[in-house]
């Protein structure tokens, strides 16, 4: 009789032992369980609401991604995701995770001289769904902040489905509308131009933690503003201002 091939032992494996085992068969164990804690980790977030929690006692992570470029759709991936825990208004820096990731293919000169990440240093980097599943448990249910999230929510929705066939579950707040909000008629809503309005320091600018640290900062400073207004308490009335205006 004659072996299956690779498609079809996994098949095999699929209706003989279910999901998991097919996939362990074609990614190999360690990454099935990467693939397998992503998911749940998604699964798990469905179910959770931090609307109704005050702003003074909000949990959130601040992450930041760098890139190959700015269209996933044609090729770009992942080089460095950079993240920062914030809790009752503080900046826990302690609780911070960065990693370089391995993206496969070649990093432009211009992205190396934006980022200082060259293809020397990402050479032995581990891998997309390796890094992934550790961010996605670093950042448990909470709610992610970040800077001009588009770009970001785009890269981690595209490495969510290649590597896990999921979409991100958790909410996403944009330090840029809390600017427009906040700090109506600028010219530009850039990090660069809020950190210099809101005093805080610039430093390694477009490196993954150390964005993900300042863009924090800034989070702050807009969540302190914010608790000075009449009839905004909690996440729920912040959601609620900015679909009105």
């Amino acid at each position: 009789m004659k072996e299956p091939n690779g498609v079809g032992r996994m098949w095999n494996l699929y209706r003989t032992g279910g999901f998991t085992p097919a996939i362990a068969s074609m990614l190999g164990s360690q990454n099935a369980q990467h693939m397998a804690q992503i998911r749940n980790m998604n699964r798990e977030q469905r179910r959770t609401s931090a609307l109704d929690g005050t702003l003074e006692s909000l949990e959130v992570v601040v992450f930041d991604l760098e890139t190959t470029g700015f269209s996933p759709n044609n090729g770009d991936e992942i080089i460095s995701f950079g993240a920062v825990s914030v809790r009752g208004g503080e900046v826990i820096e302690e609780e911070s995770f960065y990693s370089l990731v391995n993206p496969k293919r070649h990093i432009p000169p211009n992205i190396t001289e934006l980022t200082g990440i060259s293809n020397e240093m990402v050479k032995d980097a581990p891998d997309l769904i390796q890094v992934l599943s550790s961010f996605m448990s670093f950042i448990g249910k909470r709610i992610l902040v970040a800077h001009a999230s588009g770009h970001d929510k785009q890269f981690l929705n595209q490495a969510l489905w290649r590597t896990s066939k999921t979409n991100l579950n958790h909410r996403v707040i944009d330090t840029i509308m809390l600017a427009k909000w906040l700090e109506p008629g600028l010219p530009q809503y850039d990090l660069d131009t809020l950190l210099l309005r809101n005093e805080i320091p610039i430093a390694n600018r477009h490196h993954a933690l150390e964005d993900s640290i300042m863009t924090a900062k800034l989070w702050n400073k807009y969540m302190d503003k914010i608790s000075l207004k009449k009839n905004i308490v909690t996440l729920g009335d912040v959601y609620a201002y900015l679909s009105q205006h």
